[in-house]
């Protein structure tokens, strides 16, 4: 059975998982809520035996560096392979149950050293042009769909069908965007967490939501995207039309990129902040938008994984997104992609990791409070979008140079674009 439902692991969330369940450890009253998360979590066996990790004794450092896959899914079935209603799908302006591609329209790598005082989340955008094993250069956000495409056809030519057949096609799909990742970037994976639409907007909503400003009104019908100029909080709904909102910004998808990393840190820094996790009616609610939102590697074993992160409360989390050379490869049968250059991204990947920022430490360049350090932060407190080219740790061009300017997240306060 690919997807069960654990009592004896206890998992959490992508970034958020990362991010909110290390904090879990601040009172006892947090940690016997978080066993609540045995019944009903989804799991699938999705990760080889060559990238597991042996399990430490708990309450020891976290042992040896880890690196996750977190996937956000343009899926429209929920974590137990069921459609999502289509009263939901008209919430999240998400079309019908027939329009999802089912590709990773998100992709992040979390890195955690040994010691698990510090993590590095490194986006890949979802046009990348690459080799996916098996089925040759296209699209990385494709891996996904094109695995479980034929994995599915297979299975229901055997018999198979409801909601077991989607579970078990979108383990297949997963190994697939897991080998690509880890072909692109030189990384051995070993933990995998991913959410559809819906599971992003109940999570964004069980924290609260988190606080962003636009300098101009936006209207965005494609992803829903309605908001007036200057301060607001965005939850559920509006929350996943602001990370995917990709149409009328000057680099589509890595301006969505830096709405993601600023979106993501800004919601790790509320939950952080705010007592969530000596709140029982926010725990409660954060909880049960878990259970209902995620799939995650069987295993994984997060309960203990989040003891040997509490000192990443004191740490840091950086942000990134890998280089690119273009934002309009055109392809043989894939239409326009975004080019990447796999040498640098394996250079980019290594330099990024190796730096003090990312030792297990957490001490170099950590933040004064909140432990969420985005890659370049400006002046101010709400989670924002710089539309100016980057300071070179994400591959930023120069003005003139032909190289896409890569945005940055910011953890900071200004109205912007």
């Amino acid at each position: 059975m690919l997807l069960t439902s654990r009592g004896r692991r206890v998992s959490g969330r992508v970034v958020l998982g990362v991010v909110s369940t290390v904090v879990l450890g601040v009172t006892g009253y947090a940690w016997a809520q978080l066993h609540r998360l045995d019944a009903g979590l989804a799991t699938a066996d999705v990760i080889p035996p060559s990238a597991q990790l042996p399990e430490a004794p708990t309450g020891e450092p976290l042992p040896v560096a880890q690196n996750i896959l977190l996937a956000g899914l343009d899926s429209r079935t929920d974590p137990h392979g069921r459609p999502l209603p289509q009263h939901v799908l008209d919430a999240l302006h998400a079309g019908s149950g027939d329009d999802g591609g089912d590709t990773t329209d998100t992709m992040i790598v979390v890195h955690v050293p040994a010691g698990g005082a510090a993590a590095t989340a490194i986006s890949i955008p979802r046009d990348s042009y690459v080799d996916i094993p098996g089925y040759g250069k296209h699209k990385i956000n494709s891996a996904y769909s094109r695995a479980r495409a034929e994995a599915r056809g297979q299975l229901q030519a055997s018999g198979l069908s409801g909601p077991q057949l989607e579970v078990a096609a979108d383990a297949e799909g997963a190994k697939s965007a897991i080998g690509a990742v880890e072909k692109l970037t030189g990384l051995s994976i070993n933990h995998y967490a991913a959410v559809n639409l819906a599971g992003f907007a109940a999570l964004s909503q069980a924290v609260g939501g988190v606080q962003v400003c636009l300098q101009e009104p936006v209207h965005d019908a494609y992803s829903g995207a309605y908001f007036p100029a200057g301060e607001q909080t965005l939850t559920g709904a509006q929350a996943l039309a602001f990370v995917r909102q990709r149409h009328g910004l000057p680099n589509g998808d890595l301006d969505r990129i830096a709405r993601q990393q600023a979106f993501l840190a800004g919601m790790a820094k509320n939950v952080l902040d705010t007592g969530t996790f000596t709140d029982p009616g926010r725990l409660s609610g954060l909880i049960g938008a878990v259970q209902g939102s995620l799939v995650l590697d069987d295993g994984w074993d997060l309960l203990s994984f989040a003891r040997q992160l509490q000192g990443l409360g004191s740490g840091s989390i950086a942000f990134a997104t890998i280089p690119v050379q273009s934002l309009s490869l055109a392809t043989p049968a894939d239409g326009d992609a975004v080019q990447v250059d796999p040498a640098r991204v394996r250079e980019f990947v290594q330099e990024r990791l190796s730096s003090p920022g990312a030792s297990a430490s957490g001490k170099t360049g950590s933040p004064a409070r909140g432990g969420v350090r985005p890659i370049a932060v400006t002046k101010t407190p709400v989670a924002a979008l710089s539309g100016t080219p980057g300071s070179g740790t994400s591959g930023s061009g120069t003005p003139g140079s032909g190289t896409p300017q890569q945005p940055v997240a910011s953890g900071a306060t200004g109205c912007v674009h």
